[in-house]
């Protein structure tokens, strides 16, 4: 194990410049906060290249299997290093997943993401994606970064349990015909209430942004836009409560 006590460590300094997406994209790694996320990581054979915890910190002996350097720092460091109110003792740098290439397959069950831009919502949506039981998440442009830290908070490890990929939703949409797997945008005009959505074996959902929805030229490229009944006075729901809504309505469909 090796030790830091300088906020000046060259390591450390390193690692706070992964909460930029910039450093991220660039070094292709990210940071996971908590037992919990690492667990995950570490179950689904994703690689970490260091774990950072606070003196005094037990880690797990099984996890002293990996191959990551292991570092330990006094409090006031890990504060510095943690996005997080209470830090949780421990955190890693991780590498990104590959991407998969020729997800869609028929009878395949699928969420767009159109620019939803919250990484709270965002990572709600994923870990409900997950779910579900989907095939696979594609994130469109303008949606928060999936490596975000709280976007990887918010998914509880779900980031590492099916295929997300970033792609032009145009060529995803194009990919699913060619598939044959219906495509279902969200809409509040001209939409089919969700409850008539006849029987499907396999979809492939969109859902947008907060404030302006879906993009009007996903909505063309759908084969039927579907809206939820507001049986109160709310004119819309949360994005990431209206996707939960919808994919287990689809799934009950099925």
């Amino acid at each position: 194990m090796k030790h830091i006590e300088s906020e000046s460590n060259a390591s450390l300094k390193q690692w706070k410049k992964l909460h930029t997406k910039k450093e991220r994209e660039k070094t292709r790694t990210f940071l996971l906060e908590g037992p919990h996320l690492i667990e995950e990581a570490i179950s689904s054979g994703v690689k970490l290249q260091h774990v950072i915890i606070e003196e005094n910190f037990q880690i797990k002996d099984d996890w002293l299997n990996q191959k990551f350097t292991l570092w330990s720092v006094p409090s006031k460091l890990m504060k510095q290093l943690s996005e997080t109110e209470k830090p949780q003792g421990i955190i890693a740098v991780c590498e990104m997943m590959d991407q998969t290439d020729e997800l869609i397959k028929n009878k395949g069950r699928y969420l767009l993401i159109d620019g939803v831009q919250d990484p709270g919502n965002l990572g709600t949506i994923i870990r409900t994606a997950d779910s579900a039981g989907l095939d696979g998440v594609f994130l469109g442009e303008g949606t928060a970064d999936l490596y975000n830290g709280k976007t990887v908070r918010s998914t509880q490890g779900s980031l590492f349990h099916l295929p997300i990929v970033k792609a032009d939703l145009i060529e995803v949409i194009a990919e699913c015909k060619d598939a044959a797997v219906p495509v279902i945008s969200t809409s509040l005009q001209d939409a089919l209430d969700m409850r008539e959505i006849p029987e499907m074996s396999g979809f492939a959902l969109i859902v947008g942004n907060e404030g302006q929805g879906v993009q009007q030229m996903l909505q063309d490229e759908s084969e039927m836009n579907v809206k939820i009944p507001i049986f109160g006075q709310a004119e819309s729901l949360n994005v990431s409560v209206a996707t939960g809504i919808l994919l287990y309505e689809l799934q009950r469909k099925r």
